[in-house]
């Protein structure tokens, strides 16, 4: 079985899932090792572990796969071999845009694979990559947020919900952190966040007292049963960011209080997006390493397991008590 080199003849361990039963319908099992076919071939180090991957398991991502598959869609590790003129040289260090990147190694275009900068590990850059781009086109492109404004983020303790933390800093905006207990609130002060609020009875009132009456931008992953009062808590041509429905339920907005509030309530879908605009990525990243270069960003990882423990990844996903970036650790990377 491949360590550093994957690519000789035989096999590569793998998290499949068998069944869509979520963290109870996945196995570690022996998949062929993957061919380059004139793509980049990566041996994988860390591999990142997000909400999407929690409901591919289930069967509940908007794009469904049958078991059984590898799963994962993010990895950080070192280039194998790579393609005439891809500019990507064997024992780079990369983070790719991967399907089934819960692997030993994994195979990517070369369009999705990525520099890590030096200052980052390699399990912080592959939270470099799903939760810094979503977080800087919610934040950026779609919230249009400047120096000087008040940024609120909930779920701010998360993987997506900390990049927007940094990232609100980084753009110059005061931040409100919204989260679920102390341990969290503790995290995000590390951050850098200027302000922090419990979730709990309260929060809406909290927010308006520090902000001086509301925010000009909410970034917002978890909707569900606070998404009424994240409406309420706008500022006159507030910008409601929505980025995903962590807290369950999708809710449902009473179109006249957008109109008569003088606010906008946007959407966020940076994969969808992409998909359209295939250059954004590259040049996200490229702003993004520019920022990490200058001390400005780097990635909180919270939590690191072992391949063979990647059901557990997924249930401190399951169960909300994730700090920063959950990781599998595939292979140590020798830093000397």
């Amino acid at each position: 079985m491949p360590t550093e080199a994957p690519g000789e003849a035989g096999a590569v361990k793998a998290v499949v899932v068998e069944r869509l039963e979520g963290p109870d319908g996945l196995v570690i099992a022996e998949r062929p090792e993957p061919r380059p076919d004139g793509a980049v071939l990566i041996a994988v180090h860390a591999a990142g572990v997000s909400f999407p991957d929690l409901l591919l398991s289930r069967g509940q991502y908007q794009i469904r796969r049958e078991p059984p598959f590898v799963l994962g869609v993010e990895a950080a590790g070192t280039v194998v071999s790579a393609p005439p003129g891809s500019g990507l040289e064997p024992g780079q260090r990369v983070v790719a845009s991967a399907w089934e990147s819960w692997a030993e190694a994994v195979v990517v275009p070369p369009d999705r694979v990525f520099p890590v900068p030096e200052r980052l590990t390699l399990a912080q850059g592959v939270a470099l990559l799903m939760n810094y781009h979503t977080a800087h086109f919610g934040l950026i492109r779609r919230g249009r947020l400047r120096a000087g404004e008040t940024l609120l983020v909930h779920g701010a303790a998360g993987g997506v919900g900390s990049a927007a933390v940094e990232l609100g800093k980084a753009a110059g905006a005061t931040v409100i952190a919204v989260v679920s207990d102390q341990r969290k609130a503790a995290a995000v002060s590390r951050l850098g966040a200027d302000h922090v609020v419990l979730a709990d009875a309260g929060w809406l009132e909290e927010v308006r007292r520090l902000s001086g009456g509301g925010v000009d931008v909410a970034f917002d992953p978890v909707t569900g049963d606070r998404f009424d009062d994240t409406v309420r808590a706008l500022a006159v041509e507030g910008r409601l960011v929505v980025i995903g429905f962590a807290g369950g339920a999708i809710p449902r907005l009473a179109i006249n209080r957008v109109l008569f509030r003088n606010i906008d309530v946007v959407g966020a879908a940076w994969g969808a997006f992409v998909d359209r605009h295939p250059d954004l990525p590259a040049r996200t990243h490229a702003e993004l390493v520019r920022l990490v270069e200058a001390g400005r960003l780097s990635p909180l990882v919270g939590a690191e397991f072992p391949l063979a423990q990647a059901a557990d990844a997924l249930r401190l996903l399951e169960g909300r008590q994730a700090i920063g970036k959950v990781v599998l650790k595939v292979r140590e990377e020798d830093r000397s």
